[in-house]
């Protein structure tokens, strides 16, 4: 058992649950994109594309987003993505930093999580990291179900819908959380320039 079963043990789910779950997965991986031009553009097909999915915790809570999405004006959308995305460390989009901060062994981390998507037949796109949310929910998206490698309203129902559609946690995984959450990323300012990562400053109090 991996240490990713140890935190959210797999479950069996039916083809249609599987491809329900592909999609909703997909979406997510969309709508916590930044929202620019282009993807406010699809807003209204992205909203009619959740209205489709049946009823569950993930379907609703990617309907409160999307409605709250398509009424925002553009400044307001880019803003508040930025406000929460990218100016607090503790509400980032990048999986490795909160497991291993500016360290050494996060580029190690980035660098076996491209090798598995390689090994899946997928590659990242050019100027994007491997562990950034969007780029692992497309990937989940494509491979389906199974083991695999701070406040944010109204951000909060996609991040609630995600948690909707992954198994419970264990214990185990709930105090790896705890853990992590009192303890913030360990920080190590070397080591990262070579995975195109730009080491942040640890007197941010970000």
């Amino acid at each position: 058992m991996n240490l990713f079963t140890r935190i959210r043990p797999a479950r069996t789910v039916t083809p249609e649950q599987a491809a329900d779950r592909a999609r909703s997965m997909r979406l997510l991986s969309l709508l916590l994109q930044y929202p620019d031009a282009e993807l406010a553009a699809a807003a209204p097909e992205l909203a009619a594309a959740v209205a489709q999915l049946p009823p569950s915790p993930a379907a609703e809570h990617l309907t409160r987003f999307t409605d709250w999405f398509v009424r925002q004006p553009a400044h307001q959308r880019e803003m508040h993505y930025v406000d929460v995305f990218d100016l607090r460390r503790r509400s980032g989009l990048h999986l490795t930093y909160y497991l291993h901060g500016d360290t050494r062994r996060r580029g190690t981390a980035l660098l076996a999580l491209a090798q598995s998507y390689r090994a899946h037949g997928w590659e990242v796109a050019d100027g994007e990291l491997p562990d950034h949310l969007p780029v692992a929910l497309e990937f989940a998206a494509l491979v389906g179900p199974g083991p695999g490698p701070g406040e944010a309203p109204p951000y909060r129902h996609l991040l609630a819908a995600l948690l909707a559609l992954l198994p419970p946690p264990t214990a185990v995984g709930r105090e790896a959380v705890r853990r992590l959450a009192a303890e913030g990323p360990p920080a190590e300012q070397v080591g990262l320039h070579p995975y195109g990562i730009t080491p942040t400053n640890p007197e941010d109090p970000r």
